[in-house]
């Protein structure tokens, strides 16, 4: 086994768990989820089957991530944020394998408490604020937050808010990286 899962995860046959990948208590990894390599998945946490996880995905504590999700490379999920499955959830109607797809795009985070309706997917780089109801797709590089979530403004791959200039440039304070603002969003130039 060339990861970590604490003694007490349920990691179920049939699931697939990538190297240097640390699975922490009470966490439960169910059949057919795919797992990459050096994720880090919290206590008391849910992957449904048919989950994807890419590489480096970072799952923080009480977070429940249903069948219909992919996380691409670099996501970081905040502590007990929600995904959905189905608009129209009833008990006493099975609507398994009408579940609706989620993906959220590379280096994406969603914020802690934040839940996500089905459907709506997360752009790269994009960051879901804290308590955010999510309802609608979210850009690359957007800056969402509320309920439901509105775009306040864009972020930086290192989760700056940017600030554009009168020609439309921003750098990101921490990494120096340049970017513009065009009519159908935010470009990394540099």
């Amino acid at each position: 086994m060339d990861f970590f899962a604490h003694e007490t995860a349920v990691i179920d046959p049939g699931s697939s768990v990538g190297k240097g990948t640390k699975i922490w208590h009470f966490t439960h990894i169910m059949t057919d989820s795919v797992i990459g390599e050096y994720c880090n998945i919290g206590q008391n946490v849910v992957i449904s089957p048919k989950v994807v996880l890419g590489r480096n995905v970072k799952v923080q504590n009480n977070v429940s991530v249903y069948t219909g999700v992919v996380c691409e490379d670099d996501v970081f999920l905040g502590p007990s944020c929600v995904f959905t499955n189905v608009v129209n959830p009833r008990s006493a109607v099975v609507r398994r394998g009408f579940y609706i797809n989620t993906r959220v795009c590379k280096g994406a985070t969603i914020g802690a408490n934040a839940t996500i309706i089905c459907g709506n997917d997360i752009g790269q780089y994009a960051l879901v604020g804290a308590g955010s109801l999510v309802t609608k797709p979210v850009a690359p590089y957007a800056l969402v937050v509320g309920a439901p979530a509105r775009q306040v403004g864009w972020v930086s791959e290192f989760a700056h808010k940017l600030e554009f200039d009168n020609h439309g440039f921003a750098v990101c304070p921490e990494s120096g990286q340049r970017y513009r603002l065009t009519d159908s969003g935010v470009e990394r130039i540099s």
